[in-house]
């Protein structure tokens, strides 16, 4: 067996999962590190993630079969350049950023093309940094891949078989349509999510009553929004014109809905959400995709002493580790009086079915 050398310039959550699921996959593949976050470094080399650590971006590189470039997009842009001296022959230069046309510009620009393929792996999380890096992170999760006018398929084969044996799903497509697909899933969402939330805000009573009620269905529609406001602020910058024009086509949506309620019309009423429901039911059950799921169940209880500690020890009995668990106050848009968060999709189908052997009614999500 071949053990391949992989290279990350930068390993914070992504690029230390993606460390992390290659190290899973093949303990004696080599890892050599840089980042300017010395404690991230010194802690993947003490978690043996990281067996080589640099302090700049050199000819120690050229050892690598993968580069991956794990940065910002700007940072990602700049590191191309700084590392193109040190790529062997052969020798596959990629990135995890979440926009990708810019990318793949100045890769034409630095004459980059025949050894780059893009990557963006469709998971995260609330908390970002190495330190809080997961091989799961990534498991079952969409992996995009994007290839260049030069890119062989013997190259996106290599580099997809890599990403499954992260435990991913690669899908292979343009630069463009990754960008134009993210904008409407993604992008656009969280600019929903962060303007619902200041409407709320800037409506709000001096005492606070919508802040109050919003802690129940409003807070989990909204979640997304507890992501890191510089990435997202880099990402409108990044990929502008797919959002400002998928921004306006949902502007007209919302002009549309206006004009039902306004003029007090049952039938398109009806017609806006039955279609919305339609379509969302259609949609896969798993978390696969860019904004990730809350891996959460929703339980029916009963207001007796001594019930959540019943629930807890139940689930603890099987070694499920609850992330965090409470009672659901407002209830409009939820099911089950008990809302527990676990940790990935696997400890969410095992409490279910845990709890449902129980006799504790369990709705996923």
């Amino acid at each position: 067996m071949t053990h391949l050398t992989f290279g990350f310039i930068g390993l914070g959550l992504i690029g230390g999962s993606i460390a992390r699921a290659l190290k899973a996959d093949d303990a004696e593949c080599k890892v050599i590190v840089y980042d300017t976050d010395k404690k991230a470094m010194s802690q993947a080399y003490e978690e043996n993630i990281a067996d080589v650590l640099v302090s700049d971006i050199d000819s120690r590189f050229l050892d690598c079969d993968f580069v991956f470039l794990c940065a910002p997009v700007r940072f990602n842009m700049a590191n191309a350049e700084k590392v193109k001296p040190f790529l062997r022959e052969g020798a596959i230069l990629t990135d995890v950023g979440s926009v990708k046309s810019g990318m793949h510009a100045r890769i034409r620009e630095l004459g980059l093309e025949d050894r780059f393929i893009g990557g963006h792996p469709m998971a995260g999380s609330e908390r970002v940094g190495f330190a809080n890096s997961k091989a799961k992170l990534l498991e079952n999760a969409y992996y995009v891949v994007t290839r260049t006018g030069k890119t062989t398929d013997e190259q996106v084969e290599s580099y997809c078989g890599l990403v499954k044996s992260m435990g991913a799903i690669p899908l292979v497509m343009t630069a463009e349509q990754h960008d134009y697909i993210t904008a409407a899933v993604s992008h656009v969402p969280h600019i929903i999510s962060a303007t619902l939330v200041n409407l709320v805000k800037d409506s709000d009573s001096p005492r606070e009553e919508m802040r109050t009620i919003a802690a129940g269905g409003f807070k989990d529609i909204t979640r997304i929004s507890s992501s890191s406001p510089v990435m997202w602020q880099q990402i409108c910058l990044e990929n502008p014109d797919n959002i400002s024009k998928l921004l306006q086509d949902y502007i007209d949506s919302l002009v549309r809905a206006k004009e039902a309620v306004d003029s007090r019309d049952p039938e398109k009423l009806r017609e806006l959400f039955d279609s919305a429901r339609t379509y969302r039911e259609s949609f896969s059950d798993s978390s696969k995709g860019p904004i990730k799921s809350a891996n959460s169940i929703h339980v029916e209880i009963y207001d007796e002493p001594g019930t959540l500690a019943v629930v807890a020890t139940i689930l603890a009995s099987k070694s499920i580790n609850i992330k965090n668990m409470g009672i659901i106050h407002n209830r409009e848009f939820e099911t089950g009086s008990l809302r527990i968060d676990l940790h990935d999709e696997n400890d969410v189908r095992k409490a279910a079915e845990t709890l449902e052997a129980h006799g504790y009614p369990v709705t996923i999500g």
